[in-house]
């Protein structure tokens, strides 16, 4: 800090403050987890040829969705290191896309009738939802991609649900 301090990396010292300015603005942040949209042609076996290229990496599979049509598919994706995943998905010439989503957890009391009826009331729409397969936690666990993931995170904080972000489902390498 003393180095921002005499004027050397103002512009950096700036830009965090700006940002911190709008995490205020939104009033809070959410943690997220990286999803990874892989895009697949629809023949058999393509879904095994992708899964077996984390069979002997670190990076684990912790949820996963599968979306079909006529001639492609769609595989959402979250693992247990992003980084890594997208490493790995571009060294074995994989298209896809990223995207941050909410990953909530369930238990007594805040279940998913709830977090539907909470989302239903600030008018929020979900797009899609999946259950994780691994989950830190002993609870049920579910992705989540909703219109509005800062508006959607207060309001399930508030309620007092527990999210999970990307340090929590990183195990070491």
């Amino acid at each position: 800090m003393a180095h921002l301090a005499r004027g050397a990396g103002t512009g950096v010292l700036e830009q965090a403050m700006t940002q911190m300015s709008a995490e205020t603005t939104q009033g809070y942040a959410p943690p997220t987890v990286t999803q990874f949209s892989v895009f697949l042609d629809n023949r058999v076996g393509k879904l095994h040829e992708l899964v077996r290229i984390f069979e002997h990496s670190p990076v684990h599979i912790l949820a996963f969705s599968v979306h079909d049509a006529s001639d492609y598919a769609v595989v959402r994706v979250i693992t247990n290191h992003a980084h890594e995943t997208k490493l790995l998905l571009t060294r074995h010439q994989h298209t896809f896309s990223e995207v941050q989503i909410l990953v909530v957890e369930l238990c007594k009391g805040h279940t998913l009738e709830r977090l539907c009826l909470y989302l239903l009331g600030a008018e929020l729409n979900i797009r899609f939802a999946y259950p994780l397969m691994i989950s830190p936690s002993p609870h049920p666990t579910i992705a989540l991609a909703v219109d509005d993931a800062t508006l959607a995170g207060q309001i399930l904080r508030r309620k007092e649900f527990r999210l999970l972000g990307e340090d929590d489902l990183t195990k070491p390498l």
